[in-house]
């Protein structure tokens, strides 16, 4: 295909040049992170920048309201949210709210494809958690973490936004749903890497961005890559019904499922509903 070629050959070509426009985090998971990676800053300092962003703010009473915190009190304020969380845990989780942010388009059709990938994240990230949380029971020796798989099923497919920008800029040529979507296929893993880099993330979120939909790249251990693939799975992403049994076959051995149709049982999909209810 001509044109999808063509956009294939602009960003490629940007991307060697240093000239693809990222997207930038937004100003206050900046200052969020900025403020915890300071020493000396304390849980009122942190609710004082928090408090700033009113969208941030709900989101992380949200957050501290779900059942994956496993409290039954409610929290009504920010400082109590950023109390319940935790200092060393607020940074990625406040970083995972505010990625909303960057998905906004004024143009019609790259705005759809923006909101589409948006909520699919939600759709993947809420099986992703849900299996996070169910794996941290069972193995509470474990180095991963809840806040991470948050922030990493988030920004796993933050690679599609140069695509649907560069498509909002040429929306004549390029802003046509019936290539686009291959495009972003083709591409998104390559460019989610650069915006994570550029905002200066972990090298672990850096290959989850790269990597979650190449699946030639396996760990053995268990990965953060394998919840949000199991997300995937679920949400019929990956669409070879033997490369999806051979995964979940995997993830049962490594421990991220219980059994092959666990993802099918209602407690698990309940678990779904109240964690995607953090994100809308």
């Amino acid at each position: 295909m001509a044109t999808e070629n063509a956009l294939y050959t602009i960003l490629v070509e940007k991307i060697k040049q240093d000239t693809l426009v990222l997207p930038t985090l937004p100003e206050v998971a900046l200052k969020v992170r900025t403020a915890a990676d300071d020493p000396d800053i304390n849980l009122n300092q942190m609710s004082d920048i928090i408090a700033q962003d009113p969208a941030l703010s709900l989101g992380m009473l949200k957050v501290a309201n779900s059942a994956l915190l496993g409290r039954s009190v409610k929290v009504e304020t920010v400082s109590q949210a950023v109390t319940r969380i935790g200092l060393r845990q607020i940074k990625s989780i406040a970083t995972a709210m505010a990625i909303e942010q960057v998905f906004v388009s004024q143009n019609e059709i790259v705005a759809m494809y923006m909101k589409k990938s948006w909520n699919k994240t939600i759709d993947i990230a809420s099986v992703a958690i849900s299996l996070m949380s169910t794996y941290l029971k069972d193995h509470k020796h474990t180095s991963l973490s809840l806040d991470t798989i948050t922030l990493a099923a988030l920004i796993h497919n933050i690679g599609v936004l140069p695509i649907l920008t560069e498509a909002e800029s040429h929306p004549d040529v390029f802003a046509n749903p019936t290539f686009l979507q291959q495009a972003i296929i083709k591409l998104s893993g390559r460019i989610g890497g650069s915006i994570t880099r550029a905002w200066g993330f972990s090298e672990e979120l850096t290959l989850l961005a790269e990597s979650w939909s190449d699946l030639t790249v396996l760990p053995e251990e268990v990965h953060y890559l394998d919840f949000i693939r199991a997300g995937a799975i679920y949400h019929n992403v990956f669409k070879n019904e033997s490369t999806k049994e051979a995964l979940l076959s995997n993830y049962v051995k490594k421990g991220v499922l219980s059994d092959i149709d666990y993802m099918e049982s209602e407690e698990f999909k309940d678990m779904c509903a109240d964690v995607k209810a953090m994100f809308t």
